[in-house]
């Protein structure tokens, strides 16, 4: 069988989003999920991550610099520019870092499973050095096993452009250097589409995603399985309107709930992984 960790992002983003999350994680869909602590809703949110839930999926950090930041918050393209032109601030930025994982670490009294970036923003240059420097700093005298495992955003060939971009902006160099320092990577990212997609359209993303799985070399005793991504939420009464996928995670939390969904994993031959195991 495939392997692969099923991802979703975002929790701590709504009631929406994490009620979603929670279900999946119970029917044994998704295998991680990956928090953002700077969220006014945190407290409430990890209050909900049990040892039951902890026992069937990696509790993650999502590193945000464009959504509830406050040491620093910039628009994703200006995040983006700055880092190519060299001009983000290394102490805000590894203020930052450090205010959202002793975040985690407060509310669930452990480092985080995994770390990765709301917008893959973990691998852009001058934050992904300040995120390893802490990580080294926080993780380095643990087992290698209990460090955090860190999730490279490196698409497969052939995913288009958007994911040859996420790719571009720093999944090798996280990659290198984050092995070079002892932190276990997942080496490809799976998920990647436009969020233009009604229910038949994203249960075609996922046929494709399973190729691309398949064509995958298989992971190494040593390595972790590919990260599919998702981004699933509950119908709410009140759309959040500044969401920009809103409708779409609707969408995919409908297709991915199914028992259809669930028996066709298995017919595909993917089983959904935790990566710490």
């Amino acid at each position: 069988m495939a392997k692969v960790i099923i991802c979703a992002d975002d929790y701590a983003q709504s009631a929406a989003i994490d009620a979603a999350i929670l279900d999946l994680i119970t029917r044994g869909v998704l295998t991680a999920t990956s928090c953002m602590t700077l969220s006014p809703a945190w407290p409430q949110s990890a209050a909900q991550l049990s040892p039951e839930i902890r026992a069937r999926a990696d509790i993650g950090l999502h590193l945000d610099f464009t959504q509830f930041s406050q040491t620093i918050r910039l628009s994703h393209p200006a995040l983006v520019l700055r880092s190519l032109f060299g001009l983000l601030d290394q102490r805000a930025i590894r203020d930052n870092i450090r205010q959202q994982l002793d975040a985690f670490e407060q509310a669930l009294g452990t480092p985080p499973d995994y770390v990765d970036g709301h917008l893959h923003v973990h691998q852009l240059a001058g934050i992904r050095e300040q995120l390893l420097a802490e990580m080294q700093q926080r993780y380095a005298r643990l087992p290698a096993p209990q460090r955090p495992w860190l999730r490279i955003s490196s698409p497969p060939e052939r995913s288009g452009l958007k994911a040859r971009v996420i790719h571009w902006l720093g999944a090798g160099a996280l990659r290198a250097k984050a092995e070079q320092l002892g932190f276990r990577v997942s080496p490809r990212l799976l998920g990647v589409y436009d969020f233009q997609a009604d229910a038949a359209a994203y249960q075609a993303h996922w046929l494709h995603w399973a190729r691309q799985l398949k064509q995958l070399a298989p992971a190494s005793a040593a390595s972790l399985p590919p990260v599919l991504m998702c981004h699933p939420a509950m119908p709410a009464e009140l759309v959040d309107e500044s969401d920009p996928i809103a409708s779409a995670r609707v969408i995919e939390w409908q297709v991915m709930q199914s028992a259809d969904f669930s028996t066709w994993l298995a017919q595909a031959d993917i089983q959904p992984v935790k990566g710490s195991h």
